[in-house]
């Protein structure tokens, strides 16, 4: 597969490396405040919007997509907040939910949408970027470091400890709410590269890593999307040499990057020592 051209495989490696950095930036906050399974259920809310859209001839899936995430960050806080159970807890019971929801709409999608389409849902695609989706990518990605950078300390806040955020006057809620909002376009907008199963591995294996390179939180904010970036491009490479899906392919470099983290990690061997 090298020998696709250019003007093919451009759009994907740009797009590949827009969306390892922010996965792993946005990770990051879902990692510290232990939320993996927020990831999860973006990630799958995401695959139903997508696979509603391929049912429905006409309509981008990624659009869909944003809006079946969208609708996922808009309940799953005031659900948490009304019924006073965990974050963990809800999306446990929407999981089902959003999986049956996709499995269904690619069940009843018209023969012609199914098959490069479908798996392009679940494993992603090496060749289904265009510039314009990069283009697409590139404006989120810009808009969620502005976002970051305007809730900066509303969002470390959080991360550092949020009943004491809460005491000191600042809004936890309204930038608790903002990074649900952020998760789900983020995954939603990722969708079209990593598929929806293995989104999931590009948020948290990255910024899990990046804690086992550094204590101070700015740092790791720094390292999560380096390596994030280091497992998307290892895993467009990996994809293009061995005809392999390129989500797959992105998944099992986020696990080595994760794991030879842990092996090297300072950390580690600090407290071994």
């Amino acid at each position: 597969m090298f020998g696709l051209p250019w003007h093919i495989i451009l759009p994907t490696l740009l797009g590949s490396l827009l969306v390892g950095a922010m996965c792993s930036s946005i990770g990051t906050f879902v990692v510290r405040m232990k939320l993996s399974s927020l990831g999860f259920a973006m990630s799958h809310a995401a695959f139903a919007g997508a696979a509603l859209g391929l049912m429905i001839s006409g309509i981008d899936p990624i659009w869909t997509a944003v809006l079946f995430a969208v609708l996922m960050a808009t309940v799953l806080g005031p659900i948490a907040d009304l019924s006073r159970l965990e974050v963990d807890t809800i999306v446990g019971a929407t999981f089902p939910l959003t999986m049956a929801l996709g499995l269904i709409f690619i069940n009843k999608t018209p023969s012609s949408g199914i098959g490069s389409g479908a798996l392009s849902l679940l494993w992603g695609s090496v060749l289904g970027i265009t510039m314009g989706q990069v283009h697409i990518l590139a404006g989120v990605f810009v808009a969620l470091l502005g976002v970051l950078l305007l809730f900066g300390k509303e969002f470390f806040s959080l991360l550092l400890d949020r009943k004491l955020a809460r005491a000191s006057g600042l809004n936890t809620t309204r930038a608790s709410y903002v990074l649900l909002f952020l998760v789900a376009i983020v995954v939603a907008v990722s969708l079209r590269v990593t598929g929806g199963l293995l989104i999931y591995a590009l948020m948290i294996l990255p910024a899990s890593a990046a804690f086992q390179w550094a204590y101070d939180i700015k740092k790791v904010f720094l390292i999560a999307p380096v390596l994030g970036i280091v497992a998307s491009l290892s895993g467009f490479l990996l994809s293009l040499w061995a005809d392999l899906p390129i989500g797959a392919s992105i998944a099992l470099c986020c696990a080595a990057v994760f794991f030879g983290s842990i092996l090297l990690s300072p950390k580690r061997r600090r407290r071994a020592g």
